[in-house]
């Protein structure tokens, strides 16, 4: 639990993790430092195929600016990100890639599902259209509807940032994760 601290009687600084201070030192836990330093350093790599990208490019513009919540960095290399955000229609010919890019990704890694179609097929239920990412790939959030709104978006991803924050540095490592990945075939 975080509390507000204020130094100078008039800078207020929110969100600094739980520890011992005093005149000039705070002393805290690594894991909590490293949880707010992933929090607030999000780098998004979005993988758009329909309207659903439309909406996430008017989130990221300056009126709704996501920048101001620490994912002021897009990334189109999957090295290079932590969250994928998949948006709109995917194909069944499309699973492999999007699968592909997601072992790309270095860990830790996250996964927003972003409209109808990415969350569970839309209004597409036919042969060739996939009925949700999560059949191929673990999904962390949610942000439901055709398409969503850039409130929604920004929404999903400060829950994202919810995750982000609680998860531990060594979750990653359990037995429950592995056999979540196993489930969809990763090792």
């Amino acid at each position: 639990m975080s509390r507000p601290v204020q130094y100078n009687n008039h800078i207020k600084f929110e969100g600094i993790p739980e520890g011992y201070f005093g005149e000039g030192f705070m002393a805290t836990n690594l894991e909590k430092v490293v949880s707010l330093a992933r929090k607030n350093s999000i780098w998004p790599l979005p993988f758009a195929t329909s309207c659903c990208g439309i909406e996430f490019m008017a989130t990221a513009a300056s009126h709704y600016d996501l920048a101001r919540f620490g994912a002021e960095r897009m990334s189109f290399s999957p090295r290079q990100c932590d969250l994928m955000m998949v948006m709109g229609t995917i194909a069944k010919k499309m699973a492999p890639i999007v699968k592909q890019v997601y072992l790309q990704m270095a860990e830790p890694r996250w996964v927003l599902s972003m409209g109808a179609c990415a969350c569970s097929g839309g209004i597409f239920d036919s042969y060739s259209v996939l009925q949700g990412i999560d059949q191929i790939i673990p999904v962390d959030v949610y942000v439901p509807g055709c398409p969503p709104r850039p409130e929604a978006v920004l929404d999903g991803f400060l829950k994202i940032q919810d995750l982000v924050n609680a998860e531990g540095l060594r979750r990653r490592y359990s037995d429950q994760y592995k056999d979540l990945l196993a489930g969809y075939g990763i090792q």
